[in-house]
């Protein structure tokens, strides 16, 4: 299995592509590869293209573009994750295990009890390393599309993608109900609350937005579970 690098730019076959410090860092010193070598290049914009490593050295690298080959490896039902914001690092096992398992995008929103602030002047940092994880991520697991992130301040400011379901111990629908749903519809926006659960009135306000809220199975998962475990099923289904 060749390593897979994501590089945001223009490609095409028989173009030279740089490869910047950190990645040619990778390349050489954990993949133990060197110029001539052969590597997967994606910009996730669909597809792949098969390159050659023409250099690498400490300060990056570059390789030529060969064999375009055009695969998808994306849920055909684009699910986005609004994820409410908890300890920080369980907000990176969210992003990372859910871009394993196919996610589209994620809302990180803080909410009444959240765990997580976010100050504005820190804002800017902390998608960058959020963005970073899930870039791995869709490197790692072979991913032809790479998810964004974006933080919102308050519930009111998510935006819903298709039908929009919100995640509630006691919710009116039944996930067994909602299953055909998945193979029925482009986009799902799923909406998970924080450790301590959403507040009535932050429900009231995504009913307000048009989700419905859903109960997915007997027991109640933490908040860190609850989007691989989705995303899981839903895979299943589809």
């Amino acid at each position: 299995m060749r390593c897979r690098i994501y590089v945001n730019t223009d490609m095409q076959a028989g173009a030279r592509i740089d490869i910047d410090a950190e990645q040619a860092k990778y390349l050489r010193q954990v993949m133990r590869l060197q110029a001539g070598d052969w590597i997967t290049v994606f910009n996730g914009d669909g597809g792949e293209f098969e390159a050659e490593l023409t250099f690498l050295a400490k300060a990056g690298g570059q390789c030529v573009l060969h064999a375009f080959v055009d695969v998808s490896r994306e849920l055909p039902c684009r699910v986005h994750i609004i994820q409410a914001a908890n300890r920080s690092e369980k907000i990176e096992v969210v992003l990372q295990k859910a871009t394993e398992m196919g996610a589209a995008s994620f809302q990180v929103v803080c909410s009444e009890r959240a765990t997580f602030r976010l100050p504005r002047c820190k804002q800017d940092k902390r998608l960058q390393r959020w963005q970073k994880i899930i870039t791995e991520a869709a490197e790692q697991s072979e991913r032809t599309a790479v998810p964004q992130v974006v933080w919102h301040d308050r519930p009111s400011q998510v935006r819903k993608f298709g039908q929009a379901f919100v995640l509630h111990p006691k919710g009116a629908k039944r996930w067994q109900d909602t299953r055909d749903i998945f193979s029925q519809t482009e986009n799902i926006t799923l909406a998970i609350g924080p450790e301590g659960g959403w507040t009535d009135q932050e429900l009231s306000l995504f009913q307000e937005q048009g989700f419905e809220s859903l109960v997915f199975g007997a027991r109640v998962m933490r908040t860190e579970t609850a989007a691989p475990a989705l995303l899981a099923a839903i895979q299943a289904v589809l």
